[in-house]
């Protein structure tokens, strides 16, 4: 595995896979401009890499994925500033949900606040059993906004408005059942299971898998019936590549069928 290091971000990359893991941002990994920035960049020149396949996204340790954005920050910020902070935290979301690769989340321990957002934008969240999630913004002055928007579709309304209400922390077993995350596992499992999920991406088609995540993106913002209009391109535009005849003849080869007329 090749490995670079900068102020803020661990990269690893091997065979397709990278890992971008959050350092330096105390134990919790509380972000602040700087992290958020550096986390943004890293984000964008790995989406750049053709051969890319998975992103592994995580935080320094087992304490936290990140603890939410640096209150010693924030507590300075007026109207403007703050608006700039929040667009930078968006940016790093949005860089998440347009990486042309799926983002797997590897959630260990506390996940609040700006990191839940963060975790929410990746498109699949693997904890471990001691994780514990929360919104606690109220609690400190100030609303959950920009992809906070994302937790009605994935939790629904009710659970949606108890989390950034109440500001209380849920654990991983009532994540899972919410559908916030996809798994929960036990923690010395965490790494084999997000190892065993990066291999099985990684042997997809690379062509189907970044199309897959790309409608999925656009049915957040679709109804149903456009999405199906646009999804029938989508299909046609696959046989292009090539994947689809060879990975299909490799199944009818193992089962050793013969393809139907």
């Amino acid at each position: 595995m090749t490995m670079t290091e900068s102020s803020f971000v661990r990269l690893g990359h091997q065979a397709g896979v990278s890992t971008i893991e959050l350092i330096n941002s105390k134990p919790l990994n509380i972000i602040g401009s700087p992290a958020i920035s550096e986390l943004t960049e890293v984000l964008h020149t790995a989406g750049q890499d053709s051969e890319l396949r998975v992103v592994v996204l995580r935080g320094s340790g087992e304490k936290a994925f990140i603890g939410g954005a640096d209150i010693n920050e924030m507590v300075n910020l007026d109207q403007a500033s703050g608006e700039g902070f929040i667009r930078r935290l968006s940016g790093l979301c949005e860089a998440i949900r347009e990486c042309p690769v799926p983002v797997i989340a590897r959630l260990a321990g506390w996940c609040l606040g700006g990191g839940l957002e963060v975790a929410m934008s990746c498109d699949l969240r693997i904890a471990e059993s001691g994780a514990k999630f929360g919104m606690p913004e109220v609690a400190v002055g100030i609303p959950s906004v920009i992809h906070a928007a994302l937790m009605p579709a994935l939790i629904g309304a009710g659970h949606s408005a108890w989390m950034l209400l109440t500001g209380e922390t849920i654990d991983a077993g009532t994540a899972l059942s919410w559908g916030l995350v996809h798994e929960v596992v036990a923690p010395d499992e965490l790494d084999a299971r997000v190892a065993q999920l990066t291999t099985r991406l990684s042997g997809f088609g690379p062509a189907a898998v970044r199309q897959q995540k790309r409608l999925l993106n656009k049915w957040f913002e679709m109804s149903v019936h456009a999405a199906v209009e646009d999804s029938v391109q989508e299909f046609g535009r696959a046989f292009l590549t090539g994947e689809p005849q060879r990975h299909m003849q490799s199944f009818l080869d193992r089962k050793g069928r013969k393809p139907q007329a």
